[in-house]
């Protein structure tokens, strides 16, 4: 077993020591740059008399120039890459020491019509999400987003097997992660997959080769006008047939230039990140389906990709005035190079959504391994079809720290349900989001916090925070109600597992205490299995005429003038509440 404080450590130092090095490297290129350009200069200076040695020299400084200058990108690309991972490391100790509500929340996400994430803090400050999420894409994160919310309770063993694999490759993870981190998007991917899709081709087949034919016109007339066969004039007024020519496609070659300007980094760092799906091995049937789905018949979808960003790159370079000129003039360049971006969207366009899925996929799922990784202690539930819905010993809640977090054993049948009463601040409604966070978290193929767990899945609906709202010009009460009959509805369809926490809170006691018992009943008789959480303990009654109804509670006591919680999940009825002492502590009565 790793330990992973000392795992991320030890990267940290290390990377951390290459930005030092790559650091000093790029220094002494740019040195480097700087003095072979100056000795270049000062020599064609001094041998301008004799243009032939000046021109060698001229040439020569300018190849070293032009690899000292590759070999800067190079070191600043490989400074960048070794920068982001030694953030990632420190990250983790940062979040591993409990600080981690600085990060993004993922508050867009929230639904409050969903199942269950606006219950259980699945999204917002102090979040799940915000305690996981590890992406580093907007397409990443709302995968994320979608794999919590899923309520996906089939194959769950085969995302068990690639979360655990990938737990594994946390080397391989955060390099993905920090070359993702890279990618500087101008456009969301969903808009990118749009243009490609719709665009339609203007340049005709037929001008394939006509670049290359006016390429071969331009370089004879310049022949011959060297040669003295020809006036120099000839060749200088061919430019203005090539600008012509451009001219004829140069409104839709502005607009797929503006396009491709704003997505050709983005291609760019895909095609890495797609190299590294294709170069890794795996062993798990999800993520080997996810590796193939990037697979073509004839080449790699990183070469593909790479292929792209070269051609976004080439009609790019038509911002260079003068380059555009000359370029388009002699060359047809505008053309050409419109023409290989049009000749790639019309062959790989259908593809790109399925690569950039699988991306995503990859993004979000190494947020889940990275999860594993960072809590070995965790268990795999095990999955099964027994009486069981959940069998866990020590489960507690994940984002409570350890040293601090009371864990219970908790074993509930399929189709019984349990009513839980306690005291204010008890821990009914953090038990709540325990087993609410052990479903979804099962459910996804995580590994949960208990120390074993053997699960039979179910889908999860709650309803524990409801609010009026203006807007819908709704009530309290008609919003429970609302909720209410949405579980309802839902289980009526199929099973679900269902958490309630005091229902019918926007009434009187006794319509309360007598809604609140016929709506138990009616999800008794439906063979619903859940718990709910109440300080009515009128409720406990019906454990008395309905077998499957068991009673449980979370204790307070009094000891010295103060309160004293001990967090334990106990089998029966409670018997202390402590309203009346808070009011009187607080010196509120």
């Amino acid at each position: 077993m790793i330990d992973p404080i000392k795992f991320y450590n030890q990267k940290l130092d290390k990377h951390n020591k290459e930005v030092s090095s790559l650091k000093k490297g790029l220094l002494l290129i740019s040195s480097l740059r700087l003095l072979i350009f100056i000795i270049t200069g000062i020599a064609v200076y001094f041998t301008f008399s004799n243009w032939r040695l000046a021109a060698l020299i001229g040439v020569v400084g300018l190849g070293i120039f032009i690899y000292l200058l590759s070999k800067y990108t190079d070191t600043k690309t490989k400074y960048e890459l070794h920068k982001a991972l030694a953030g990632i490391n420190a990250e983790e100790l940062k979040i591993a020491s409990g600080e981690f509500h600085h990060r993004e929340t993922g508050s867009q996400y929230q639904d409050p019509k969903h199942d269950y994430s606006l219950d259980i803090d699945l999204f917002g400050k102090g979040s799940f999400f915000q305690y996981i999420n590890r992406t580093s894409s907007s397409e990443g994160q709302r995968e994320l987003s979608n794999i919590l919310k899923a309520n996906n309770c089939s194959d769950i063993e085969e995302r068990q097997q690639a979360i655990r694999e990938l737990s594994g490759k946390t080397e391989w993870t955060q390099h993905y992660a920090a070359t993702g981190s890279l990618i500087k998007t101008e456009t969301p991917a969903s808009n990118i997959i749009h243009w490609l899709k719709t665009h339609k081709p203007f340049i005709p087949r037929e001008l394939k080769l006509i670049p290359w034919v006016f390429t071969l016109i331009s370089v004879t007339l310049l022949v011959l006008a060297i040669a003295n066969v020809l006036d120099i004039s000839f060749f200088g007024y061919w430019i203005f047939t090539g600008l012509g020519l451009t001219g004829l496609y140069l409104k839709k070659i502005n607009v797929l230039a503006l396009n491709s300007g704003i997505t050709k980094d983005t291609f760019k760092q895909y095609a890495s990140l797609l190299l590294q799906i294709e170069n890794e091995r795996f062993n798990s049937k999800l993520l080997q389906e996810k590796q193939k789905k990037i697979q073509s018949d004839d080449k790699k979808a990183s070469v593909i990709f790479t292929e792209f960003s070269k051609h976004l790159d080439a009609l790019d370079n038509r911002n260079n005035l003068i380059g555009a000129i000359f370029g388009n003039g002699y060359l047809l360049s505008d053309i050409k190079n419109a023409y290989k971006v049009e000749q790639w969207i019309s062959k790989y366009a259908h593809k790109v959504e399925d690569w950039f899925e699988v991306v995503s996929f990859f993004d979000a799922y190494n947020s889940l391994g990275n999860y594993a990784f960072n809590h070995q202690d965790h268990v795999f539930p095990k999955i099964s079809q027994n009486q069981n819905t959940i069998n866990a010993k020590d489960l507690g809640h994940p984002l409570l720290n350890k040293t601090k977090r009371v864990c219970s054993d908790v074993s509930i049948n399929n189709k019984q349900f349990f009513i839980v009463t306690g005291a204010n601040m008890a821990g009914k409604s953090t038990f709540l989001r325990t087993v609410s966070l052990h479903i979804v978290m099962a459910n996804i193929g995580m590994p949960v916090c208990a120390a074993s767990s053997e699960y039979s899945p179910v889908k999860l609906i709650t309803s524990m925070r409801t609010s009026d709202s203006l807007t819908d010009d709704s009530s309290y009460f008609f919003s429970e109600l609302t909720r209410l009959k949405f579980i309802v509805d839902a289980i009526e369809k199929e099973p679900y597992f269902i958490i309630l926490d005091e229902i019918l809170k926007g009434t009187n006691s006794t319509d309360k205490a007598i809604g609140s018992k016929k709506f138990v009943e009616k999800l008794v008789a439906g063979n619903a299995t859940g718990i709910i959480a109440t300080h009515d303990l009128s409720l406990c009654e019906i454990s008395n005429e309905l077998k499957d109804v068991k009673n449980y509670f979370f204790d307070a006591e009094i000891i010295n003038n103060e309160l004293y919680f001990d967090y334990k999940f106990k089998k029966g009825i409670c018997q202390n509440m402590n309203a009346s002492f808070l009011l009187k502590k607080m010196e509120i009565i």
